[in-house]
């Protein structure tokens, strides 16, 4: 390569915010890579944004958005990530309703993960006071299922 275009090459980064420049032509090979000191950034990072809820006139007062209180009783949670589904099939009964009276072993639902379908069994025994999940919705590791009292 002719050194006078090498020297704009060099001389065209120096002058930019370009930090690396990389030309391959069919017989040569230039790579041109600017360093900055320390603690000098040439790229630009904008601030983070914070955005802030909108408050609207429908807005809830804290007495009225605290959830409504669960049913004494032993939570049941989800011993993995999954898909939450109250019964082995679309259209067969639900494993257990509300008012449900289970012992240790009975099934309570099916978390299917991975497309592998796991069944979850009561742990306790008692009746089922509250099913805290809707019927095919994604369920976290250690998320409340169902309370049994």
């Amino acid at each position: 390569m002719d050194l006078r275009k090498l020297k704009k090459l060099i001389d065209l980064v120096e002058e930019s915010s370009i930090t690396e420049l990389e030309i391959n032509d069919a017989e040569e090979k230039v790579r041109i890579v600017k360093y900055a000191p320390p603690g000098v950034q040439h790229a630009y990072m904008p601030p983070p944004v914070v955005v802030a809820p909108a408050v609207t006139a429908s807005a809830t007062t804290d007495s009225e958005s605290r959830e409504s209180p669960l049913p004494d009783g032993e939570a049941v949670t989800a011993p993995m990530v999954g898909t939450f589904y109250r019964a082995s099939s679309p259209g067969a009964e639900p494993f257990v309703e509300v008012g449900s009276v289970v012992k240790v072993g009975d099934t309570l639902c099916i978390i299917e993960a991975m497309k592998l379908l796991n069944e979850l069994d009561a742990d306790v025994a008692g009746t089922v006071k509250a099913i805290l999940v809707e019927n095919g919705q994604p369920v976290e590791y250690g998320e409340p299922l169902f309370i049994i009292g």
